[in-house]
């Protein structure tokens, strides 16, 4: 399968066979342009404009935005309802976690959660083989929380989103806050924001690695 980092928290996920999901595409008022691309489905975590920009996904793709399951041809997709801050969504409301499965990898696209990790949570995600978790704090998690989800959910691989750029409007932090927090030989960067993966690339030792967008 590919992992394409398109911004943001936009991914878009091919399986091998070439079906496609792109997961919360942005608007450009977060302070710059998605790239056009298309795909056979788009996940939304929730109904903010740097989640919900469906406008700019091509190929008349079926939107998913609630809690059922869905699937397409090679892909399974479940979702999980979970809270957009700590307050059990009295500020910000609700969030979907996305969990896809393509070529034997589960993949979790975390959404813009903001609940503190709980039991009950990671009980309901796992298994994970590729966690794709926000960083930057203020409307999610922030760093510290990302790596306790991290430590309880134990990916083989940790894509963080969600984190301010040169050109982000938003008030979030930079990426490093959380890939500092990791031991520097278990983290890398990936230029061209693309990712291939294989079952043979997961070992059970996690690697962060950070998309840079092409």
């Amino acid at each position: 399968m590919k992992i394409e980092y398109l911004g943001h928290s936009c991914f878009k996920l091919t399986e091998s066979t070439g079906t496609s999901v792109v997961c919360d595409p942005y608007s450009e008022e977060i302070g710059y342009a998605m790239p056009k691309t298309r795909a056979d489905a788009i996940t939304i975590s929730h109904g903010h404009y740097d989640h919900n920009a469906v406008k700019n996904v091509n190929g008349n793709p079926v939107v998913i935005n609630g809690e059922n399951g869905y699937d397409l041809p090679g892909v399974e997709i479940n979702s999980v309802k979970s809270f957009h801050d700590s307050v059990r969504g009295k500020n910000r409301g609700e969030n979907i976690i996305f969990k896809f499965r393509m070529d034997g990898i589960d993949v979790c696209h975390l959404g813009d959660l903001g609940e503190q990790c709980s039991t009950e949570l990671i009980d309901v995600i796992l298994p994970v083989n590729v966690l794709l978790i926000p960083v930057g704090g203020t409307y999610t998690i922030d760093a510290e929380m990302a790596k306790e989800y991290v430590d309880r959910i134990m990916p083989d691989i940790v894509i963080p989103m969600h984190y301010r750029t040169k050109d982000c409007k938003l008030d979030i932090d930079k990426v490093d806050e959380f890939v500092n927090l990791f031991d520097e030989e278990c983290v890398e960067e990936a230029e061209g924001g693309l990712l291939e993966l294989s079952r043979k690339d997961l070992n059970g030792e996690t690697r962060v690695i950070v998309l840079k967008r092409g």
